[in-house]
């Protein structure tokens, strides 16, 4: 049976970083996948300055994405990207429309109006630490949760990564680079024993890294090298075993659940 799942994400190219595999899977299993993004992103570290320019030329980079993906449709809501400080908090020359100062509740009625539309299965937010904590994250998850509640969307998943391993492999990173803030993750994403869902999403790793690619903008800009250009750098069979597994979060299942399937 055909089922549809909506994936809300903050700004383009995050749905290739953390539910691309999930949305190819679900797309090649015959499944309505849409992708909601809050923001075109136009404030992100790029080679292009920040503005409308860099913002159409990401939602064509996410219109790209959501093709090799599968997606039958893509939203924009047209919040304004509220950018980063330095420090990682909230950028003090955020335009006026910035998605983290939109009333939650006037953003979340309007996502409901999309999960009513497309009567939803599923949605996917973020964790309440909006993963690395980026403000436009912890925007998604506060109008993301209540979306649902409006719309009635009874399965709510927030797509998130194992903090544990991840933090393993950060502390021995740590050792060859000290400049790297290991206290940062230790409040990142969520620990091991929350996580529900362990989806298998290797069969797709090319699509997931594929989606990645689509994000050119991404993959350069800044003085050090990029996350994303980075994780494109990495031979394909060791892709494959890192990004083989999608986690997330279903809040009212019993702790200790381990599930494989996004519609369990």
């Amino acid at each position: 049976m055909s089922r549809t799942a909506v994936f809300f994400h903050a700004h383009p190219d995050d749905e290739a970083l953390l539910t691309a595999g999930t949305m190819a899977m679900l797309a090649a299993e015959g499944h309505r996948v849409v992708l909601v993004v809050a923001t075109a992103g136009e404030r992100g570290l790029a080679d292009l300055p920040h503005g409308d320019e860099l913002g159409q030329a990401r939602m064509k980079e996410l219109n790209r994405s959501a093709e090799t993906l599968g997606c039958a449709r893509v939203v924009l809501l047209g919040y304004g990207d509220s950018g980063l400080a330095i420090d990682g908090g909230v950028a003090e020359d955020r335009p006026d429309n910035a998605f983290i100062d939109a009333d939650s509740e006037e953003a979340a009625q309007r996502l409901a109006v999309i999960l009513k539309e497309e009567t939803a299965d599923l949605l996917t937010i973020y964790d309440p630490a909006g993963g690395y904590g980026h403000p436009d994250h912890v925007q998604v998850y506060r109008v993301g949760s209540r979306a649902a509640e409006i719309a009635g969307t009874p399965i709510v998943l927030e797509a998130t990564v194992n903090r544990d391993p991840l933090l393993k492999g950060v502390r021995l990173a740590a050792r060859l680079y000290p400049k790297i803030d290991v206290r940062s993750f230790e409040r990142a994403y969520s620990p091991s024993h929350v996580i529900t869902h362990r989806v298998n999403v290797r069969k797709f790793a090319r699509a997931k890294r594929a989606s990645m690619a689509a994000h050119a903008s991404q993959t350069t800009g800044g003085d050090g090298d990029r996350t994303l250009g980075a994780m494109l750098k990495i031979p394909f069979w060791a892709y494959r075993l890192i990004f083989g597994t999608e986690w997330y979060v279903r809040r009212d299942l019993p702790p200790g659940t381990r599930l494989h399937h996004p519609f369990q």
